[in-house]
């Protein structure tokens, strides 16, 4: 069965106000993404070992592949968005709630600590690439960055509970080249910290 492009859970002019704006997510959204869902099914269609495997088990398998790096960086690319899309709200930001806020100041020390090192991820990842809040092996959360498409299912550093899109399609109309800004804003005025913490709950 095709891959399909995920609806967004709101529409493409309601985070405006909180940062991203309405051609942001129509490019990002409507061609970037959808762009990766087509290659990546072209790729299938032309691959019998790739039909009828998961977006999870055709990530984990063409990681690391050099005759794979195609089949890779699409897939990888549509689990990333998939998970970017519900991660953010409008009118997100704001107070997290208790379970997650507990958890995060447990592993962190403080919310604070955490966005600093979100942030920090995020802005030193060089070119493009992602900044993820995972859940470890050991059960601690942890901040981690990957390049491209990439993302921890492939690399196995954990469950992915937040992801940022740090590549420039996903921030540069509303913020040029201040990424710094756009990863600030992303975590005080766009992320869905409930959906957050049911993640955590599943992790």
């Amino acid at each position: 069965m095709a891959f399909t492009l995920p609806s967004l859970p709101y529409a493409h002019d309601a985070l405006a106000a909180s940062g991203m704006c309405q051609e942001t997510l129509e490019l990002h959204h409507g061609k970037h993404h959808q762009a990766y869902v087509t290659a990546l099914n072209g790729f299938v269609e032309k691959d019998a070992n790739l039909q009828g495997k998961s977006l999870e088990e055709i990530v984990k398998l063409s990681y690391g592949k050099a005759d794979m790096a195609g089949v890779f960086n699409n897939a990888g690319q549509h689990w990333n968005h998939t998970l970017f899309w519900p991660c953010m709200k409008p009118n997100g930001g704001g107070a997290l709630p208790g379970k997650l806020e507990a958890k995060i100041t447990s592993d962190f020390g403080s919310v604070e600590k955490f966005k600093d090192a979100f942030k920090t991820a995020g802005a030193t990842q060089f070119g493009s690439g992602w900044a993820w809040l995972v859940v470890g092996k050991d059960g601690r959360l942890a901040v981690t960055k990957t390049p491209n498409g990439s993302n921890p299912l492939a690399e196995g550093t954990g469950t992915a509970i937040l992801g940022c899109d740090v590549w420039e399609h996903s921030y540069y109309l509303d913020f040029r080249n201040r990424r710094p800004d756009y990863l600030t804003n992303f975590l005080e005025k766009l992320v869905n910290w409930e959906y957050v913490e049911s993640l955590l709950a599943k992790a």
